[in-house]
């Protein structure tokens, strides 16, 4: 059978290399170069894509072998239906391993073509790695690799402050647009390099803040052959995501006009200020999740889908999102009921299979970051406390009745099955320790008081600790599951 670069037409990779992306992996490829190719496709952008491979060890070879094209397969609901949307991707001109070649890397600090660098090398990517050199060839951090390569094209075209670059880093930290300006800045200093290329940086260049949100799941291995004779071509590259897609951009809105992918049907929103949109993102996406997976485990389910399409698992999740969590969200409502309403649909996507007790992983962090917000922000407006977001703290708490064996520490479902709890050993030692308590008043008090666990004294809210006591009696008593039916 062909290759895909024999057999589709690569129609926008001759267009001007603009963008410079570090990082080769699935992400990227069906997230950001797919909204460049829908946006070349229309002829609002009409630039293609350099890819650099960030470490020794990756993918470009792969990339150039096949031209730097590959298929993007979406699937998921829409409108309650299933869907599947298939596009090849033909917007990334070529790979760069800059550790086989170093000059063709650096040339793309000299292009006048180039606008923007994206990049996604992992979480850990943007931090600060002592010792590294303006000398060295390639730095060991991304922030002094960026340091570097910014300050030889600041060199190249002598200041030019019409050869700024627009930094997208989608690298999932808080703030990572500034962080990676702060980093890359610290080198600078370090490499004592002239005032000049600070203000250059300043006022040349902008580091967005950005927040992406797409489920991709990769390379569909299990399905390739199907694939394979359906396209009627080997692609080696081949990438399966959800349908739903979410780019946040925080920088001046010229730039919008610079780099228009928002003209596509992509969901793009360029903004002065991200922060309301994460937040809309972690307390509804993120914290649905986790105000739900615990409890639906314990009542047997072991798939988001499944809860999702339980009667009463969906309607406690609505009353959640829309009554306990959108109310504590400073956005326009028909934002965030379009929002939640794509939550839904994501939850039910019968093509992801997303097992409950993956994402129970360290439960106790997330619950803190995603749901307790909502719950003390909903208590300080309303004067009242929500009722099934405490029912989840309670549930929470029965998860985590653990015992540790040999292998970890296990909880028991009210099956009678054994599962792993994932977490910091030091707060399964106190879970395994304070269940030994046999007053449920007690447990949940030393519980909520336990800081190491909240960064605060929950016992301080009004009404919780006595809310999350009846809960947990409940759920002790009926189960969760009949528990959360009373809600």
């Amino acid at each position: 059978m062909k290759n895909i670069k024999d057999t589709i037409q690569k129609k926008n990779g001759h267009l001007k290399e603009k963008v410079l992306q570090f990082g080769e992996g699935n992400f990227l490829r069906a997230f950001v170069d797919w909204m460049i190719d829908e946006a070349n496709d229309e002829r609002h952008f009409d630039g293609s894509v350099v890819i650099v491979q960030p470490i020794e060890r990756g993918m470009v070879d792969r990339i150039n072998d096949q031209n730097g094209m590959y298929t993007l397969i979406m699937r998921g609901l829409e409108n309650g239906e299933k869907t599947e949307k298939v596009k090849a991707i033909t917007s990334v001109s070529r790979g760069i391993n800059p550790f086989e070649d170093y000059e063709g890397y650096m040339a793309m600090a000299e292009s006048g073509d180039l606008q923007v660098i994206v990049s996604n090398t992992t979480e850990a990517g943007i931090s600060y790695v002592e010792g590294d050199k303006l000398e060295d060839p390639l730095p060991k951090a991304f922030p002094a690799k960026i340091c570097k390569f910014l300050y030889h094209r600041y060199k190249h075209f002598d200041g030019d402050k019409e050869r700024g670059i627009l930094l997208l880093p989608v690298e999932l930290i808080d703030n990572n647009g500034g962080e990676l300006e702060r980093i890359v800045k610290q080198y600078a200093s370090e490499w004592n390099l002239e005032p000049a290329f600070i203000t250059w940086l300043d006022e040349a260049c902008s580091f967005a803040n950005t927040l992406v949100d797409r489920i991709v799941t990769g390379y569909p291995r299990d399905e390739v052959e199907a694939y394979s004779e359906k396209f009627g071509y080997e692609d080696n590259l081949m990438v399966t995501s959800e349908v739903f897609n979410l780019w946040v951009i925080e920088a001046d809105k010229k730039y919008a006009q610079m780099f228009p992918i928002q003209k596509t049907s992509a969901n793009v929103i360029w903004t002065d200020d991200a922060r309301p949109y994460k937040k809309r993102k972690v307390r509804i996406l993120n914290g649905a999740h986790t105000s739900t997976v615990l409890s639906a485990y314990l009542s047997g389910f072991d798939f988001v889908g499944q809860f999702i399409e339980d009667a009463d698992y969906n309607t406690y999740l609505k009353a959640l999102i829309f009554d306990e969590i959108i109310p504590t969200i400073d956005l326009p409502d028909d934002e965030l009921k379009a929002f939640a309403d794509a939550v839904f649909e994501r939850f039910g996507n019968p093509f992801i299979k997303h097992r409950l007790l993956d994402i129970s992983l360290n439960s106790v962090s997330k619950f803190t970051a995603r749901c307790l917000p909502s719950l003390l922000d909903y208590k300080a407006e309303k004067g009242v406390l929500p009722v099934r977001m405490t029912y989840a703290l309670a549930a929470l708490l029965k998860f985590y009745d653990v015992k540790e064996e040999e292998e970890g520490f296990f909880g028991v479902r009210e099956n009678g099955e054994k599962y792993p709890v994932k977490d910091d050993r030091k707060n399964l030692q106190f879970f395994e320790k304070i269940w030994q308590e046999k007053d449920i008043t007690i447990l949940v008090e030393r519980i909520l008081a336990n800081k190491d666990l909240w960064y605060q004294d929950l016992t301080e809210v009004e009404g919780l600790k006595e809310a999350v006591t009846t809960h947990l009696h409940n759920i002790l008593t009926l189960g969760t599951k009949e528990m959360l039916k009373s809600l």
